[in-house]
């Protein structure tokens, strides 16, 4: 593989790697991470088409593909899950989603993977419901936490207890900032501002999210786009940020709503 992931925690049986810069063509650079724990493997937000072949490369390195033990999915974007019907053939692995989403994901599978691998798509979903589960992997978890509305209706939000990293798929997303973590948040937030005010929906829900957050022990959050929060002083920073953010509807006046002449 010509891009070596960057390894976020190694301690013997725990690992956890962030594969970046994959996307070939014309579509969003995104991130994607790999989780081994002892024997275990689990995929996160594992994108589509343009990162499958780089990806399934690059995870091989460190784990038999055919022995993926999970994939999940914060929520149905293109860019989060959209090789979801190449997973499926590659491997045996349980795809793990809101269940908002788990009735429409068989819709990105064609009838011959279907026949190919001799089940319905929807026996291969754990479905979480709206509050979050625990999902085991071994002798520990992964926390689906909830964060509906960051910026998917049913989205989701994935925690390891062991690294103490919060997977925090698009929020915390920066663009045209590179790789690697951040340093200095206040030179950061131009990289962040005009994507969240965007894409997510509003204020009062970015404040529960980041109360909630507050009670985690955290130690890196990492978003599916984009630089990570490696650092408390700047993890606190962007949980000030985010908690104060007028955004989504926040935004939104009658001049947004007008007939086009």
């Amino acid at each position: 593989m010509s891009h070596e992931p960057t390894i976020l925690y190694d301690d013997f049986d725990h690992r956890c790697f962030l594969f970046d810069q994959l996307v070939t063509g014309e579509g969003v650079e995104s991130n994607q991470f790999l989780i081994l724990h002892e024997g275990k493997a689990v995929l996160l937000d594992p994108g589509g088409d343009l990162t499958f072949e780089a990806l399934s490369e690059g995870i091989s390195e460190y784990c038999n593909i055919s022995e993926l033990d999970f994939i999940f999915a914060s929520h149905q974007d293109p860019d989060i899950i959209s090789s979801l019907d190449q997973w499926l053939l590659s491997t045996n692995c349980k795809v793990v989603t809101s269940r908002l989403w788990a009735r429409f994901l068989p819709h990105l599978v064609n009838n011959s993977v279907r026949e190919t691998i001799k089940s319905d798509v929807f026996d291969r979903i754990i479905a979480v419901p709206d509050e979050g589960i625990n999902v085991p992997v071994g002798d520990t978890v992964i926390q689906c936490l909830p964060a509906h509305f960051l910026h998917s209706v049913g989205n989701l939000h994935f925690y390891d207890p062991i690294s103490k990293i919060l997977f925090s798929g698009d929020l915390g997303g920066s663009f045209g900032a590179g790789s690697g973590p951040v340093s200095n948040f206040s030179e950061h937030i131009p990289h962040m501002a005009g994507f969240h005010r965007r894409y997510m929906t509003g204020n009062k829900v970015c404040k529960l999210w980041a109360k909630m957050v507050r009670t985690l022990d955290v130690e890196m959050i990492v978003p599916q786009h984009g630089r990570y929060f490696n650092d408390k002083t700047v993890i606190n920073e962007f949980l000030d940020w985010i908690s104060d953010l007028q955004c989504g509807t926040d935004l939104l006046t009658e001049e947004d709503f007008r007939i086009p002449e």
